[in-house]
């Protein structure tokens, strides 16, 4: 049941998905990850993020991400480790191929703009769920 649910849900975001190189514009930037839904269904909620995602795209739709920690201060510590990337259009898809001295594997970005990125890993079929990371403003708390 949980996987059919899955299923129906990746269907109504790529039906409801324009055309996948409008989503290239959006991916850079800081990210974090609001949610993820599991391959069997489950999801996990992150209302606390330590790390976010740094996103970078060149012109050759080639690329990297990094994890960042973000600090008090307004800025960002790194281990400045990054996962390479290329981009490749096929078909309805815009996927993400990486390719560190680890491991190899493939994302599909099923929807980007402003505020929203959808990413399926295609190894383990999970779906996450990223917003715009907007820093904390501690003039907000006073």
């Amino acid at each position: 049941m949980k996987k059919i649910v899955l299923t129906l849900l990746l269907v109504s975001v790529f039906s409801c998905s324009s055309n996948p190189e409008t989503f290239v514009q959006h991916l850079n930037g800081y990210w974090e990850i609001d949610e993820v839904t599991l391959s069997d269904g489950t999801k996990k909620d992150y209302n606390f993020n330590d790390t976010i995602d740094y996103i970078e795209v060149s012109d050759s739709l080639s690329g990297f991400r990094r994890k960042l920690k973000p600090n008090l201060f307004g800025s960002f510590e790194t281990s400045r480790d990054e996962e390479r990337f290329s981009i490749q259009i096929e078909g309805d898809s815009l996927n993400i191929y990486y390719n560190t001295g680890y491991a190899e594997w493939k994302e599909t970005i099923l929807k980007a703009n402003e505020t929203q990125l959808i990413i399926l890993n295609n190894t383990n079929k999970d779906v996450y769920i990223y917003k715009r990371y907007e820093s904390l403003n501690l003039d907000d708390l006073k």
